[in-house]
């Protein structure tokens, strides 16, 4: 639903290096026609909300069936799995729509300081996850990157999802490094959801890949053997830069491109932030938390796809 909060957290003092990314010398055009190959054959996931212009979670919007299995249509041929954010407000229909139509499901709970809200979310979820459309369920997204809540009363509604629904992997979504500081947190999940974000970090699109495997990589060696999945990643189109990033098609085109072969070739799983573009992120994150989609707001493809 929010996307990580710009410069939170940087790895290191200076950029990782690394080489130049695959297909440096390609036009805007040519990356738009690997694009679209890449999608014919199928992305693992996408992020997914079924919000339209002038509609938002802020706003307490209720989602309507046909809206949401709109959207979902539109994707549908481009991605195997969906990710969605939380299971109130008609959103709770998202992972039943979705088995629907032959996706897999990574169904979100959304948390935040409003303990009755998360007790809403929390038995909407566990309906959801009952009715077996969760194939993989996540309780609390970024909670602790906003200090919404503490590591003990994060882990004890992980705890309560997992007595309630033996069978169906639960977890936690956060920024990366955040699993490395908190142990306790990595215990309660049965895989590990983590979002790598260098364009958050300041980093230039020529080192991004390199500094996004070192992410991964740190999260790994905490895992304890568990399934480390990318849950977002991803690149603006438009809007202000954030330091050393700068957001553009083509940057946004190179960055996916890149991300794809790498996890492709490496068997990690990937959540592609996101499926598309959300006109009310302009209130917490400026103008570059608008355009993270392959879609645009009105459900128009970007780059050719």
């Amino acid at each position: 639903m929010s996307g990580p909060t710009p410069f939170a957290h940087r790895l290191m003092d200076a950029p990782v290096e690394g080489g130049q990314l695959p297909h440096a010398g390609a036009t805007l055009a040519e990356l738009a026609a690997l694009l679209r190959a890449a999608l014919a054959r199928g992305l693992h996931g996408l992020c997914f909300s079924a919000y339209l212009p002038g509609q938002s979670p802020d706003l307490n919007t209720q989602l309507g069936e046909a809206q949401i299995l709109a959207r979902l249509e539109m994707i549908r041929p481009c991605t195997r799995w969906v990710r969605t954010f939380s299971c109130t407000d008609g959103n709770e229909r998202t992972p039943r729509l979705a088995h629907r139509l032959g996706l897999k499901t990574l169904v979100g709970a959304w948390l935040g300081t409003d303990r009755a809200k998360n007790e809403v979310e929390l038995q909407s979820a566990i309906e959801v996850a009952r009715a077996g459309h969760a194939d993989v369920l996540a309780v609390g997204n970024e909670v602790l990157l906003r200090e919404d809540l503490p590591e003990s009363e994060l882990v004890d509604y992980l705890r309560r999802a997992k007595a309630a629904l033996p069978g169906v992997p639960i977890s936690y979504v956060d920024a990366y490094y955040l699993f490395c500081q908190h142990p306790g947190l990595v215990e309660a999940c049965d895989v590990l959801l983590a979002n790598c974000y260098p364009f958050w970090e300041y980093c230039a699109l020529e080192h991004s890949l390199a500094y996004m495997k070192e992410m991964y990589a740190r999260v790994e060696r905490v895992a304890g053997g568990r399934r480390v999945i990318i849950s977002e990643t991803g690149w603006p189109s438009a809007g202000t830069p954030v330091g050393a990033a700068v957001p553009s098609e083509e940057n946004a085109l190179r960055y996916l491109l890149a991300t794809l072969e790498w996890t492709g070739a490496a068997g990690i799983d990937l959540f592609y932030f996101s499926a598309f573009d959300e006109a009310w992120k302009a209130g917490p994150e400026g103008d570059r938390g608008v355009t993270w989609g392959l879609w645009d707001q009105d459900g128009k493809p970007k780059y050719g796809v």
